[in-house]
């Protein structure tokens, strides 16, 4: 019996040993983890919802947004895409994806296409979706030099916790949130969101006057966002403009 306990305790020490030393998967580097999250709520009706989707496809097939993804030093970031509503009404429909060459993000865009709504009412709770956000990226395979939130929403946050304590709560795990205010019901939605929604370092706002104008503003806002070193804070309102056309051969 002696024996046998000697040789058990010998086995644990072998597989101890070979576990502390047995290599960790690594993950994926990417020069930006960003969750694109996208407002859901009751204030939403199926145009207004149609134009923010339409708004990122759009985006995604942009030649200047890859040129800004392809500027890091990685040339590639990872991306994910969140519906969100009320505090527990929130719903990842796109997993997370590397982008770095135009196959990727017009696949991307494709996805976002064909993805149907799935939230459609419940109050407006940004808290609720930044803490439903922040465990996302451990839990991806990728491990960005930076970790972005990025909220596009039409109101100010009515259900769920305080939206400053989820912001803080995120800002000390190390990530940036970032906000898209849609001011068609609350005209100074955007000040709301530089006080109480965005945070951490280089965190900005960039307004859409009205769903007409989303598209502009997501497509500045992704390029701000995804291009490398992040800007300085700045609290400062940024009204989205339309962006000079590409020039053609």
């Amino acid at each position: 019996m002696a024996g046998c306990a000697v040789w058990m305790r010998f086995l644990a020490v072998i597989v101890l040993v070979w576990g502390l030393q047995r290599p960790t998967l690594a993950q994926t580097s990417v020069d930006l983890q960003l969750v694109l999250a996208v407002d859901a709520s009751g204030s939403v009706d199926a145009q207004r919802f149609e134009l923010q989707k339409q708004g990122y496809v759009a985006a995604f097939r942009d030649a200047r947004v890859l040129q800004a993804i392809q500027a890091g030093a990685m040339q590639a970031i990872a991306v994910t895409m969140v519906q969100w509503t009320g505090p527990a009404l929130q719903v990842q429909v796109l997993p997370w994806t590397v982008l770095k060459d135009a196959a990727t993000t017009h696949a991307f865009a494709a996805a976002i296409a064909a993805t149907p709504r799935r939230l459609f009412s419940g109050g407006t709770s940004l808290s609720g979706v930044i803490d439903y956000a922040v465990p996302l990226f451990p839990e991806s395979p990728f491990q960005g030099t930076r970790r972005v939130i990025d909220i596009s929403g039409d109101g100010s946050n009515n259900r769920g916790r305080p939206v400053e304590h989820a912001r803080d709560s995120a800002v000390r795990a190390g990530i940036i949130i970032n906000g898209l205010p849609i001011l068609a019901l609350e005209p100074d939605l955007d000040r709301y969101f530089i006080h109480h929604v965005i945070g951490g370092p280089g965190a900005f706002v960039i307004t859409a006057e009205s769903y007409d104008t989303f598209a502009d503003a997501i497509l500045k806002k992704l390029i701000r966002e995804m291009a490398a070193p992040a800007p300085p804070p700045s609290l400062q309102r940024h009204v989205a403009r339309p962006l000079p056309s590409r020039t053609r051969p």
